[in-house]
């Protein structure tokens, strides 16, 4: 059976920006959800004090919470050597952080699509720097897992991988026993593109898998891909909404994962709306994650 973990979606600006949150606040919210574990995220204020790391382990694991996952977004697409070499820097630093945390993953992503890089030199440049990054997260015994994601917050331009040919080469670029994919249904909608025919392109790469939802505010699936096949960052139709009342199609993902075997974690990504529709998300999980895995 997968385990599920919650992502404090409607709290960054509390826990990254203004520090309105404690990352102590956040714990409490997510042991009353009781789920298995937290998704960490990089950019919390307080991760800025290395001695926090291990501190924030033992009090999750007091509250009976794993941290299985630390979200990071390198950005290893620039055509710079030096430039991509300090983010390879920086997320080796950051699997050293997943490790003090005793996360197991640590998000990557490929990098912002450039428009003065081509999809070759983007593919390699990539490649090159996650594999720069596998040596050090195995003897860290964290494995590095890639999301098909649209668009870091602070990225000028969106995910060079974020279109399915481009990511699923770039997965199959790289062989390693460290290395997998973040699952993310939603975002593929946000690319224009079917999220179970990338799951079944990837299924037996799949190590970790956010959980979230999106509807259309107007318009059909076909105005959609429409619009969205090529642009750059969220798309205009699509909002956020409570887990089971969107698009996405749980049942056939979790058949799919089922049929190779999944165990993994699957990290709750909404919320957005507060903490009650958060709760009725992981209500939802809880059973679907019965339905499928518990047979």
């Amino acid at each position: 059976m997968p385990k599920l973990a919650v992502f404090p979606k409607a709290y960054m600006n509390a826990l990254c920006v203004d520090g309105s949150m404690s990352v102590h606040d956040w714990l409490l919210i997510a042991e009353s959800l009781e789920v298995d574990g937290v998704e960490w995220y990089a950019g919390f204020i307080e991760n800025e004090e290395r001695t926090n790391w291990s501190k924030f382990k033992s009090i999750a694991h007091d509250k009976g919470l794993e941290i299985p996952m630390l979200c990071c977004s390198p950005d290893f697409t620039h055509p710079d050597r030096a430039f991509r070499q300090k983010q390879i820097d920086k997320e080796k630093k950051w699997i050293d952080m997943a490790a003090e945390l005793g996360a197991g993953f640590c998000r990557v992503l490929s990098g912002q699509r450039r428009p003065n890089v081509s999809i070759a030199e983007g593919l390699k440049y990539a490649a090159d720097s996650i594999e720069c990054c596998l040596t050090h997260a195995e003897e860290c015994g964290v494995s590095l897992v890639i999301e098909n994601h649209y668009k870091d917050d602070f990225w000028e331009y969106p995910e060079f991988a974020q279109h399915m040919e481009v990511f699923c080469g770039l997965v199959e670029m790289i062989e390693h026993p460290r290395f997998g994919v973040n699952y993310d249904p939603s975002n593929t909608y946000l690319a224009g593109e079917d999220p179970i025919e990338l799951l079944r392109r990837v299924s037996s790469r799949v190590m970790t898998m956010h959980a979230s939802d999106r509807y259309l505010i107007e318009g059909t699936l076909d105005d959609l891909r429409r619009e969205e096949s090529g642009s750059s960052g969220y798309a205009r139709r699509l909002r956020h909404g409570q887990i089971g009342e969107g698009l996405n199609d749980y049942d056939s993902i979790f058949e799919e994962l089922k049929r190779v075997d999944f165990t993994g974690w699957i990290s709750i990504e909404d919320g957005v709306d507060g903490i009650d529709q958060l709760r009725r998300s992981v209500d939802f999980l809880k059973k679907k994650m019965s339905d499928h895995f518990a047979r």
